[in-house]
Protein backbone atom coordinates (compact mmCIF):
# COMPACT_ATOMS: atom_id res chain seq x y z
CA UNK A 1 0.00 0.00 0.00
CA UNK A 2 1.46 3.44 -1.00
CA UNK A 3 1.15 6.14 1.72
CA UNK A 4 0.57 9.67 0.87
CA UNK A 5 2.60 11.45 3.84
CA UNK A 6 1.99 14.98 4.58
CA UNK A 7 4.04 15.50 7.95
CA UNK A 8 5.52 13.55 11.24
CA UNK A 9 2.42 14.25 13.61
CA UNK A 10 0.29 12.57 11.80
CA UNK A 11 2.43 9.94 9.98
CA UNK A 12 3.86 8.66 13.24
CA UNK A 13 0.59 8.06 14.80
CA UNK A 14 -1.23 6.76 11.10
CA UNK A 15 1.23 4.41 9.97
CA UNK A 16 1.75 2.84 13.68
CA UNK A 17 -2.42 2.17 13.36
CA UNK A 18 -1.86 0.72 9.74
CA UNK A 19 1.30 -2.11 10.79
CA UNK A 20 -1.67 -3.23 13.17
CA UNK A 21 -4.74 -3.03 11.35
CA UNK A 22 -3.15 -4.08 7.54
CA UNK A 23 -0.05 -6.29 8.96
CA UNK A 24 -0.21 -8.21 5.40
CA UNK A 25 0.33 -5.11 3.71
CA UNK A 26 3.86 -3.52 3.14
CA UNK A 27 4.10 0.13 3.50
CA UNK A 28 5.42 2.69 1.35
CA UNK A 29 5.99 6.36 2.37
CA UNK A 30 5.74 8.82 -0.17
CA UNK A 31 5.83 12.27 0.72
CA UNK A 32 4.48 14.63 -1.87
CA UNK A 33 4.03 18.14 -0.51
CA UNK A 34 4.73 20.91 -2.91
CA UNK A 35 2.43 22.98 -0.91
CA UNK A 36 4.64 23.10 1.83
CA UNK A 37 6.40 26.88 1.95
CA UNK A 38 8.56 28.09 2.38
CA UNK A 39 10.94 25.55 0.97
CA UNK A 40 13.02 25.50 3.99
CA UNK A 41 9.74 24.11 6.30
CA UNK A 42 9.49 21.40 3.61
CA UNK A 43 13.03 20.57 4.32
CA UNK A 44 12.18 20.39 7.99
CA UNK A 45 8.96 18.65 7.48
CA UNK A 46 10.97 15.70 5.09
CA UNK A 47 13.90 15.37 7.69
CA UNK A 48 11.69 14.64 10.45
CA UNK A 49 9.04 12.23 8.46
CA UNK A 50 12.56 10.25 7.19
CA UNK A 51 13.36 10.04 11.33
CA UNK A 52 9.83 8.75 11.71
CA UNK A 53 10.15 6.10 9.10
CA UNK A 54 13.25 4.63 9.95
CA UNK A 55 12.03 4.17 13.60
CA UNK A 56 9.09 2.74 12.30
CA UNK A 57 11.25 0.39 9.65
CA UNK A 58 9.06 2.05 6.59
CA UNK A 59 10.46 2.63 3.20
CA UNK A 60 10.40 5.90 2.06
CA UNK A 61 10.34 7.78 -1.36
CA UNK A 62 10.13 11.08 -2.13
CA UNK A 63 8.26 13.11 -4.55
CA UNK A 64 9.08 16.62 -6.81
CA UNK A 65 9.08 20.00 -5.13
CA UNK A 66 6.80 21.37 -8.04
CA UNK A 67 6.20 24.13 -6.10
CA UNK A 68 5.28 25.95 -8.91
CA UNK A 69 2.99 23.78 -10.43
CA UNK A 70 0.95 23.58 -7.09
CA UNK A 71 0.85 27.71 -7.46
CA UNK A 72 -0.91 27.36 -10.51
CA UNK A 73 -3.50 24.47 -9.59
CA UNK A 74 -4.92 26.64 -7.21
CA UNK A 75 -4.94 30.17 -8.50
CA UNK A 76 -7.86 31.83 -7.98
CA UNK A 77 -8.60 30.10 -4.81
CA UNK A 78 -6.26 31.50 -2.79
CA UNK A 79 -8.58 33.17 -0.52
CA UNK A 80 -10.59 30.08 0.00
CA UNK A 81 -10.58 29.19 3.50
CA UNK A 82 -9.62 26.04 5.09
CA UNK A 83 -11.70 23.16 4.13
CA UNK A 84 -12.50 25.19 1.23
CA UNK A 85 -12.23 24.44 -2.61
CA UNK A 86 -8.46 25.27 -2.36
CA UNK A 87 -7.71 22.34 -0.22
CA UNK A 88 -10.03 20.21 -2.93
CA UNK A 89 -7.64 21.22 -5.53
CA UNK A 90 -4.62 20.44 -3.34
CA UNK A 91 -6.16 16.96 -2.76
CA UNK A 92 -6.24 16.37 -6.18
CA UNK A 93 -3.14 17.06 -7.20
CA UNK A 94 -1.32 15.54 -5.08
CA UNK A 95 -3.45 12.38 -5.11
CA UNK A 96 -2.88 12.75 -8.94
CA UNK A 97 0.94 11.81 -8.33
CA UNK A 98 0.28 9.72 -5.30
CA UNK A 99 -2.03 7.38 -7.48
CA UNK A 100 0.82 7.88 -10.28
CA UNK A 101 3.37 6.53 -8.14
CA UNK A 102 1.34 3.86 -6.80
CA UNK A 103 0.63 2.47 -10.45
CA UNK A 104 4.52 2.87 -10.97
CA UNK A 105 5.28 1.02 -8.44
CA UNK A 106 2.11 -2.07 -9.33
CA UNK A 107 0.27 -1.13 -5.79
CA UNK A 108 -3.58 -1.04 -5.87
CA UNK A 109 -4.20 0.26 -2.78
CA UNK A 110 -3.04 4.02 -1.24
CA UNK A 111 -4.12 6.09 1.83
CA UNK A 112 -2.98 9.55 2.97
CA UNK A 113 -1.97 10.17 6.35
CA UNK A 114 -4.01 13.85 5.81
CA UNK A 115 -7.00 11.62 6.85
CA UNK A 116 -5.34 11.43 10.51
CA UNK A 117 -5.53 15.68 10.48
CA UNK A 118 -8.09 16.85 12.84
CA UNK A 119 -8.12 20.17 10.29
CA UNK A 120 -8.56 18.34 7.09
CA UNK A 121 -11.98 17.26 6.08
CA UNK A 122 -12.45 13.25 5.65
CA UNK A 123 -15.23 13.52 3.57
CA UNK A 124 -13.38 15.88 1.19
CA UNK A 125 -10.72 13.47 1.27
CA UNK A 126 -12.93 10.27 0.66
CA UNK A 127 -14.06 12.47 -2.83
CA UNK A 128 -10.70 13.03 -4.04
CA UNK A 129 -9.47 9.35 -3.18
CA UNK A 130 -12.90 7.67 -4.61
CA UNK A 131 -12.31 9.68 -8.37
CA UNK A 132 -8.68 8.37 -8.39
CA UNK A 133 -10.25 5.22 -8.11
CA UNK A 134 -12.75 5.47 -10.88
CA UNK A 135 -10.24 7.17 -13.07
CA UNK A 136 -7.49 4.64 -12.42
CA UNK A 137 -8.76 1.16 -10.36
CA UNK A 138 -6.38 1.92 -7.37
CA UNK A 139 -8.57 1.72 -4.35
CA UNK A 140 -8.37 4.48 -1.66
CA UNK A 141 -8.19 3.10 2.03
CA UNK A 142 -9.89 5.78 3.77
CA UNK A 143 -9.75 4.62 7.57
CA UNK A 144 -10.85 6.85 10.32
CA UNK A 145 -8.37 7.15 13.30
CA UNK A 146 -9.31 10.25 14.66
CA UNK A 147 -12.66 8.60 16.07
CA UNK A 148 -12.75 7.16 19.58
CA UNK A 149 -9.69 9.18 21.10
CA UNK A 150 -7.44 8.79 18.25
CA UNK A 151 -6.83 12.53 18.02
CA UNK A 152 -5.84 12.47 21.82
CA UNK A 153 -4.02 8.90 21.08
CA UNK A 154 -2.12 10.75 18.18
CA UNK A 155 -1.29 13.49 20.57
CA UNK A 156 0.21 11.59 23.36
CA UNK A 157 2.30 9.67 20.38
CA UNK A 158 3.63 13.60 18.95
CA UNK A 159 4.67 14.12 22.52
CA UNK A 160 6.39 10.70 23.56
CA UNK A 161 8.25 10.52 20.28
CA UNK A 162 9.29 14.58 20.08
CA UNK A 163 7.98 14.70 16.46
CA UNK A 164 8.21 18.39 15.07
CA UNK A 165 5.26 19.68 15.18
CA UNK A 166 4.60 22.59 12.69
CA UNK A 167 1.57 24.93 13.47
CA UNK A 168 0.29 25.67 9.80
CA UNK A 169 -1.33 23.39 7.21
CA UNK A 170 2.32 24.21 4.88
CA UNK A 171 0.09 26.03 2.64
CA UNK A 172 1.28 30.27 2.12
CA UNK A 173 -2.36 31.38 1.57
CA UNK A 174 -3.80 29.39 4.69
CA UNK A 175 -0.66 30.67 6.87
CA UNK A 176 -1.95 34.50 5.62
CA UNK A 177 -5.33 33.45 6.79
CA UNK A 178 -3.98 32.43 9.86
CA UNK A 179 -1.70 34.64 10.81
CA UNK A 180 -3.78 37.53 10.13
CA UNK A 181 -6.59 36.27 12.53
CA UNK A 182 -3.94 35.87 15.22
CA UNK A 183 -2.66 39.21 14.41
CA UNK A 184 1.01 37.80 14.23
CA UNK A 185 3.75 38.66 12.11
CA UNK A 186 3.89 36.05 9.54
CA UNK A 187 8.05 35.22 9.98
CA UNK A 188 8.23 31.76 8.41
CA UNK A 189 8.58 34.03 5.11
CA UNK A 190 11.29 36.26 6.83
CA UNK A 191 14.88 35.48 6.20
CA UNK A 192 18.23 36.78 6.35
CA UNK A 193 19.52 38.27 3.36
CA UNK A 194 22.87 37.88 5.19
CA UNK A 195 21.77 33.82 6.60
CA UNK A 196 21.84 34.89 9.79
CA UNK A 197 20.41 32.08 11.74
CA UNK A 198 17.42 34.04 13.40
CA UNK A 199 15.44 33.22 16.60
CA UNK A 200 12.64 30.66 16.22
CA UNK A 201 13.02 30.71 12.67
CA UNK A 202 12.71 27.58 10.78
CA UNK A 203 16.21 27.52 9.75
CA UNK A 204 16.96 27.57 13.29
CA UNK A 205 14.46 24.48 13.88
CA UNK A 206 16.05 22.47 11.23
CA UNK A 207 19.79 22.92 12.97
CA UNK A 208 18.28 21.96 16.33
CA UNK A 209 16.37 18.86 14.51
CA UNK A 210 19.56 17.72 12.54
CA UNK A 211 21.26 17.84 15.62
CA UNK A 212 18.76 15.71 17.49
CA UNK A 213 19.33 13.59 14.98
CA UNK A 214 23.15 13.33 15.40
CA UNK A 215 22.37 12.66 19.72
CA UNK A 216 20.11 9.89 18.34
CA UNK A 217 22.63 8.09 16.46
CA UNK A 218 24.98 8.03 19.26
CA UNK A 219 22.35 6.97 21.94
CA UNK A 220 22.54 10.50 23.92
CA UNK A 221 19.63 11.10 25.52
CA UNK A 222 18.20 14.66 24.92
CA UNK A 223 14.40 16.57 25.80
CA UNK A 224 13.07 19.30 23.10
CA UNK A 225 11.32 21.59 25.58
CA UNK A 226 9.74 25.23 24.40
CA UNK A 227 10.33 28.88 26.25
CA UNK A 228 8.70 32.07 25.66
CA UNK A 229 11.21 34.89 24.50
CA UNK A 230 11.29 38.47 22.83
CA UNK A 231 11.46 37.82 19.27
CA UNK A 232 12.74 40.47 17.05
CA UNK A 233 12.92 41.51 13.11
CA UNK A 234 14.32 43.74 11.32
CA UNK A 235 13.30 44.93 7.49
CA UNK A 236 14.61 47.67 6.74
CA UNK A 237 17.75 49.76 7.76
CA UNK A 238 19.43 52.70 6.52
CA UNK A 239 22.20 55.29 7.50
CA UNK A 240 21.63 58.84 5.61
CA UNK A 241 24.41 61.83 5.99
CA UNK A 242 23.19 65.16 5.51
CA UNK A 243 24.66 65.14 1.89
CA UNK A 244 21.98 62.56 1.33
CA UNK A 245 24.71 60.07 1.29
CA UNK A 246 23.97 56.40 1.97
CA UNK A 247 26.46 55.40 4.90
CA UNK A 248 27.59 51.86 5.62
CA UNK A 249 26.37 50.46 8.67
CA UNK A 250 25.31 47.85 10.64
CA UNK A 251 22.47 48.07 13.42
CA UNK A 252 22.49 45.39 15.95
CA UNK A 253 19.48 42.62 17.29
CA UNK A 254 16.76 44.59 18.61
CA UNK A 255 17.43 48.35 17.84
CA UNK A 256 13.90 49.78 17.40
CA UNK A 257 12.87 53.30 16.62
CA UNK A 258 9.48 54.06 17.01
CA UNK A 259 8.63 56.10 14.17
CA UNK A 260 10.98 54.35 11.87
CA UNK A 261 12.68 57.12 11.17
CA UNK A 262 14.79 59.73 13.23
CA UNK A 263 16.86 62.87 12.62
CA UNK A 264 19.59 64.26 15.02
CA UNK A 265 23.47 64.56 15.65
CA UNK A 266 25.82 62.68 17.56
CA UNK A 267 26.28 65.00 20.95
CA UNK A 268 28.99 63.31 22.67
CA UNK A 269 31.40 60.59 22.73
CA UNK A 270 32.35 58.62 26.22
CA UNK A 271 34.23 55.22 26.59
CA UNK A 272 34.16 54.66 22.26
CA UNK A 273 30.40 54.92 22.25
CA UNK A 274 29.04 58.05 20.45
CA UNK A 275 25.48 59.58 21.95
CA UNK A 276 22.81 60.78 19.38
CA UNK A 277 20.45 63.55 20.82
CA UNK A 278 17.64 61.64 20.17
CA UNK A 279 15.46 57.88 20.56
CA UNK A 280 18.69 56.88 22.86
CA UNK A 281 20.91 55.90 20.20
CA UNK A 282 24.32 54.88 20.89
CA UNK A 283 27.00 54.30 17.52
CA UNK A 284 30.24 52.66 17.93
CA UNK A 285 32.95 51.50 15.06
CA UNK A 286 33.94 48.35 13.55
CA UNK A 287 37.29 48.57 15.30
CA UNK A 288 35.70 48.97 18.72
CA UNK A 289 33.53 46.15 17.94
CA UNK A 290 35.93 43.68 16.66
CA UNK A 291 38.24 44.31 19.55
CA UNK A 292 35.18 44.38 22.55
CA UNK A 293 34.02 40.50 20.72
CA UNK A 294 37.15 39.64 19.49
CA UNK A 295 35.70 39.27 16.02
CA UNK A 296 37.89 40.61 13.05
CA UNK A 297 35.49 42.26 10.69
CA UNK A 298 37.78 44.19 7.95
CA UNK A 299 34.83 46.17 6.45
CA UNK A 300 31.33 46.79 7.58
CA UNK A 301 30.22 44.75 4.33
CA UNK A 302 31.86 42.05 5.14
CA UNK A 303 29.87 42.08 8.39
CA UNK A 304 26.44 43.05 6.70
CA UNK A 305 26.65 39.87 4.26
CA UNK A 306 28.27 37.72 7.21
CA UNK A 307 27.11 38.93 10.76
CA UNK A 308 28.21 37.32 13.78
CA UNK A 309 25.34 35.07 15.66
CA UNK A 310 22.37 36.81 17.32
CA UNK A 311 23.36 35.58 20.71
CA UNK A 312 26.81 37.52 19.83
CA UNK A 313 24.78 40.61 19.27
CA UNK A 314 22.88 39.96 22.10
CA UNK A 315 26.62 39.76 24.03
CA UNK A 316 27.91 42.79 22.82
CA UNK A 317 24.74 44.78 23.01
CA UNK A 318 24.91 43.91 27.42
CA UNK A 319 28.35 45.24 27.42
CA UNK A 320 27.08 48.43 26.18
CA UNK A 321 23.88 48.92 27.98
CA UNK A 322 24.63 46.43 31.25
CA UNK A 323 21.06 45.46 31.19
CA UNK A 324 19.00 42.51 29.09
CA UNK A 325 16.16 44.82 28.54
CA UNK A 326 17.54 47.64 26.22
CA UNK A 327 15.82 48.19 22.45
CA UNK A 328 17.72 51.51 21.46
CA UNK A 329 19.69 51.27 18.54
CA UNK A 330 22.91 50.42 18.60
CA UNK A 331 24.37 51.05 14.96
CA UNK A 332 28.10 50.16 13.85
CA UNK A 333 29.72 52.20 11.66
CA UNK A 334 33.64 52.71 10.61
CA UNK A 335 33.91 56.13 12.00
CA UNK A 336 31.76 58.18 14.53
CA UNK A 337 30.55 60.91 12.01
CA UNK A 338 30.24 64.25 12.48
CA UNK A 339 27.32 65.67 9.95
CA UNK A 340 23.28 65.87 10.28
CA UNK A 341 21.92 61.68 10.19
CA UNK A 342 18.98 60.50 9.08
CA UNK A 343 18.50 57.01 10.72
CA UNK A 344 15.71 54.59 8.61
CA UNK A 345 14.78 51.66 10.86
CA UNK A 346 11.71 49.62 10.05
CA UNK A 347 11.98 46.63 13.17
CA UNK A 348 9.39 45.01 15.12
CA UNK A 349 10.01 43.08 18.45
CA UNK A 350 7.50 40.92 19.51
CA UNK A 351 6.44 37.58 22.11
CA UNK A 352 7.08 34.71 20.44
CA UNK A 353 8.06 30.35 21.49
CA UNK A 354 11.17 29.05 20.86
CA UNK A 355 12.20 25.34 20.78
CA UNK A 356 15.09 24.16 23.12
CA UNK A 357 16.99 21.24 22.93
CA UNK A 358 18.04 19.54 26.34
CA UNK A 359 20.77 17.25 27.17
CA UNK A 360 19.84 14.76 29.40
Amino acid sequence: MLVHICCSVDSHFFLQKLQRDYPQEKLIGFFYDPNIHPYSEYQLRLLDVKRSCKKLGIELLEGPYDFETWIKTVKGLEDEPEKGKRCEACFDKRFEVSVQKALELGEKKVTTTLLVSPLKSQQQLKKSGDLFFKKYGVSFIAVDYRSNGGTQDQSRVTKEKQLYRQDYCGCIYGLTMQRKQQNRLMDEMFSSVSNQILPASIEERLELYRYRIKLEDKNITYKIIKEKFLNYRQFNFKLISQKSEVIPAYALFYSTLPRKKTQGKIEFLHNNIGYFNREEIKFVTLDFFNQTCNLHYKTLKELLFNPPAYDDELKFRKILTNTNYDLSPIIIIDKIPQTKLTIELDAKVYEDTKEKLMIL
